[in-house]
C-alpha cells in the first residue's frame, strides 16, 4: 500500500506539470480554435530562463539571496519572459494567419517550434544543464506519512501547480479579461459586436498560457531533470494529450487530464515497465477518444444552421 501511495504522489506531481502545459493548449484553442504546437518549446525556454536566473543569483551552491527568494525570482522571471515570448509568437506567427485556412496556423506553429529548438541549440549549445536542486534543497528535507515519503521539492512543485491552476480558474471566471475570453470562445462575432477588444484578449491568452508553460519548465528543472534544447517535445506532446483527454478548450478538463495522465504514467512505470510508459499513456488517449470523443469534460460543438 505504501508503494502505491508513493507512486500516486509521484504521479500527481508529474501530472501537475502536464496540467500546466495542457492549460496553455486549452486556453489558445478555446479562443482561437488553433493548436499551438510550439507550446512545448515555450516550456523549454522557461526552463532555460529559470536556470540562467539561478546562475545569475550565484548558482545552486552560492546563492546571493535566501533560497525561497531565489526560487521565487526564478519562477517570476521565467513566467514573465515566456509570457512575453507567447505574445511575440502570437503577433508574428498567428495573427497574420487568422483568416487563413485551419492548416496554415498549424504549419506556422510547427515552424515556430523548430525555430525555438534550433535557436536554443545555437545559443545554449547541446549541453544538458541541471538546476542541481540538491545543492540548495537537501533531498532528505520533507516529511513522511507512514511509508510514503514526500520530499520538499516535490511537495513545493505540487502545491505551486495547484495554486496556479486555482488562480487561473479564478482569473478566467472573475476578471473582465477572463469573461471576455469565455465570450469569444462561445461566439466570437457576438463578442465583437459587444465591443470586446479581440486582439487584447488574445494577447492576454497567449501571455497567460505561455507563463504557465514557463512555470512548468522551472518545475521540471527543480525536479532534477535535464534542461536542454530538445526537452520540450515529449512534455509538449503529453500536455496536448492531457488537454485532449480532458476535453480540448476546457480548463477543468486540462487540469483533470494532466493529473490523470501523470498518475497513469507513474503507475505504469512503477508496476509495469519504465520502457513502455509512453505506450500506455497513448493507449489511455485512444480509449478516452473511443468512449468520449469530446474528452472527459468536453461538450459537443453547437452547429449553427
Amino acid at each position: 500500500m505504501g508503494y502505491l501511495g508513493q507512486q500516486l504522489v509521484n504521479g500527481l506531481t508529474l501530472g501537475g506539470i502536464y496540467a500546466l502545459i495542457a492549460l496553455g493548449y486549452s486556453l489558445v484553442y478555446g479562443v482561437l480554435q488553433i493548436l499551438n504546437f510550439a507550446h512545448g518549446d515555450v516550456y523549454m525556454v522557461g526552463a532555460f530562463i529559470g536556470y540562467f536566473v539561478e546562475i545569475a543569483l550565484g548558482g545552486p551552491s552560492h546563492s546571493k539571496v535566501p533560497v525561497p527568494v531565489m526560487i521565487f525570482i526564478m519562477f517570476a522571471v521565467s513566467m514573465i519572459g515566456t509570457g512575453l515570448l507567447g505574445i511575440v509568437i502570437e503577433r508574428f506567427a498567428y495573427r497574420p494567419l487568422r483568416k487563413s485556412s485551419r492548416i496554415a496556423p498549424l504549419i506556422s506553429a510547427l515552424g515556430v517550434s523548430i525555430l525555438l529548438q534550433n535557436a536554443a541549440l545555437l545559443i545554449f549549445s547541446a549541453n544538458v544543464r541541471s538546476y542541481d536542486t540538491s545543492s540548495f534543497i537537501p533531498s532528505t528535507a520533507g516529511f513522511s506519512l507512514g511509508s510514503i515519503t514526500i520530499d520538499s521539492v516535490r511537495l513545493a512543485v505540487l502545491i505551486l501547480a495547484m495554486l496556479l491552476m486555482f488562480a487561473l480558474s479564478k482569473w478566467v471566471n472573475k476578471t473582465q479579461v477572463g469573461r471576455a475570453m469565455r465570450a469569444i470562445a462561445v461566439d466570437r462575432d457576438a463578442a465583437v459586436m459587444m465591443g470586446i477588444d479581440i486582439d487584447r484578449v488574445i494577447r492576454w491568452t497567449f501571455f497567460v498560457g505561455a507563463a504557465l508553460a514557463g512555470a512548468a519548465g522551472v518545475m521540471n528543472g527543480l525536479l532534477l531533470r535535464g534542461v536542454s534544447n530538445g526537452m520540450g517535445f515529449v512534455p509538449g506532446l503529453k500536455g496536448f494529450t492531457a488537454a485532449v483527454i480532458g476535453g480540448i478548450g476546457s480548463i477543468p478538463g486540462a487540469m483533470a487530464g494532466g493529473l490523470l495522465l501523470g498518475v497513469v504514467e507513474s503507475l505504469t512505470q512503477g508496476y509495469l515497465s519504465t520502457n513502455f510508459s509512453d505506450f500506455y499513456t497513448f493507449i489511455l488517449l485512444i480509449a478516452v477518444m473511443l468512449l468520449r470523443p469530446n474528452g472527459l469534460f468536453g461538450k459537443k460543438a453547437i452547429v449553427k444552421a
